[in-house]
């Protein structure tokens, strides 16, 4: 089965190799793998905590213990590794204490052993369900430490069918799980891995984290002024673009702020022409301020938490597909958060919607009447969104309280 499992992931490395000549992400993620092994640093003597991220929103769940792990020990090297170029390319736009950070080569057996012999790490993490069977086997072997963290399982994870027993072998070379919530903690206990303990999602410490050292954004709160309300919508994808159009500019809200996932000038260019209104671009405030339009768009990366600090609602986009961005990130700065039908796959969106906080929506005309219902008891639902956030921080204390 493991020979099997290794084909399938040379096959995918080789299918994304040939979309590489028309995709441009797939061209990242090919050129980030290239002269790889001639690009690795001298680690000699180093103890090195290594943490496997899939993308940014798995190294926003790390980023936590990282910080604390080199609170209590400054000798450390932090390695982190990247599945997807998102991750690779934008790490660095937070405050962080990674030591050397790089692509992941593929999963092979041969991979595995050299890239493992070359950093020799005394513990690894992998954050969320990342899951690579020859560099965990390896892992093992080396008698190496290891950890999954903010673990999220769901029954329909091949870890779970008939035909999963090669992956369940995976699962149980873990040292131990810290898991999100009690499915993840119960699937786990079905297959008769014992070694887990419910600690809760890591993102809940990292977004306090990031609220208390936030620096305020100049343009942004030059555009804001002293509206008193501010609609924010986040990491926005077309479908989500198409729902709240008929909203944008509308006096429904004083000021408006889109912060679209994708800012490349192509991307950017389509969105203010399917808005068809006078829009304000940050890039172009820059130099100068200016009054002419009640819409901006941030067409940079980086500046999405600032710009949440500004909002009185919060749309997050993705939940038109099953890639629900971060719906944590407005509601440590007390706003209310709607977003799209597609939600399953996250925990926190369910809780949110169970604790009045969260709102999910499917057409314009919804999205409408529940803004206003928010705006009638505003004050308690901001209140509610706040204490959600401060009551389930603390994840990452109890990890490292575990590994002390």
């Amino acid at each position: 089965m493991r020979f099997i499992y290794t084909l399938g992931v040379v096959l995918y490395a080789l299918g994304v190799r040939v979309a590489s000549i028309f995709l441009p992400k797939a061209k990242e993620w090919v050129d980030g793998r290239n002269n790889f092994w001639n690009q690795l640093p001298d680690i000699s003597n180093k103890k090195v905590y290594w943490f496997h991220c899939a993308s940014l929103g798995e190294f926003d769940q790390g980023l936590p213990v990282m910080n604390l792990i080199r609170k209590n020990d400054p000798e450390i090297f932090i390695l982190v590794t990247f599945f997807s170029p998102s991750g690779y390319k934008h790490y660095n736009k937070r405050k962080n204490p990674v030591d050397y950070a790089c692509y992941l080569p593929i999963d092979t057996k041969a991979n595995a052993q050299k890239f493992v012999k070359h950093f020799q790490p005394k513990t690894v993490f992998f954050v969320k369900y990342e899951f690579w069977a020859n560099y965990i086997f390896e892992i093992k072997k080396q008698k190496c430490q290891l950890y999954s963290l903010s673990t999220l399982l769901r029954p329909k994870h091949h870890f779970f069918k008939w035909y999963g027993s090669f992956f369940r072998e995976i699962l149980h070379q873990f040292d131990y799980f810290f898991v999100q919530d009690q499915q993840t903690f119960d699937l786990l206990r079905s297959i008769n891995i014992n070694k887990a303990i419910i600690t809760g999602d890591t993102r809940f410490d990292r977004v306090i984290e990031n609220k208390n050292n936030l620096v305020l954004d100049e343009i942004i709160s030059d555009f804001v002024g002293e509206s008193k309300s501010v609609f924010i919508a986040g990491s926005t994808w077309q479908k989500d673009v198409e729902l709240i159009k008929p909203i944008i500019g509308s006096s429904m809200f004083e000021k408006y702020i889109i912060v679209p996932h994708n800012v490349d000038e192509v991307s950017i260019k389509s969105l203010t022409s399917f808005l068809d209104i006078v829009i304000l671009r940050y890039s172009d405030l820059k130099d100068h301020s200016s009054t002419i339009s009640n819409v901006l768009i941030v067409d940079t990366i980086g500046l999405l938490a600032s710009a949440y600090s500004f909002g009185t609602i919060a749309y997050v986009g993705g939940g038109f597909s099953k890639s629900l961005h971060n719906i944590l990130e407005p509601a440590v700065f007390g706003l209310p958060v709607i977003f799209g039908p597609v939600y399953n796959r996250f925990p926190e969106a369910q809780a949110f919607i169970d604790n009045g906080i969260g709102f999910s929506v499917k057409e314009s005309d919804e999205l409408s009447q529940t803004i206003e219902s928010i705006k009638m008891k505003i004050d308690e639902i901001q209140s509610k969104s706040s204490q959600f956030i401060e009551s389930n921080k603390g994840a990452s204390q109890k990890i490292i309280a575990y590994l002390s």
